[in-house]
């Protein structure tokens, strides 16, 4: 019997893409992959359904230390 996970990652690793494997909610497991310009975020359940959102930029520098401080200061 095949899972979702292993499909998933086999699927990726033929199309030679580099993943992380996460585990941040008791449910799922989470791929994460790097593309040229975009990152995904494949969430997979327990019931092998799976989730994918996408965040997709140019990738430009918008800033330095300033902005890492006015973020940090912003999420309190």
């Amino acid at each position: 019997m095949s899972s979702a996970v292993f499909e998933t990652m086999k699927a990726l690793e033929a199309a030679r893409l580099h993943f992380f494997i996460m585990r941040t909610r008791p449910d799922t497991i989470t791929l994460s992959v790097t593309l040229v310009g975009e990152r995904m975020e494949i969430d997979i359940f327990e019931d092998d359904h799976l989730e994918i959102s996408r965040f997709r930029g140019d990738e430009s520098i918008e800033g330095g230390k300033e902005l890492l401080t006015q973020i940090l200061r912003d999420e309190q």
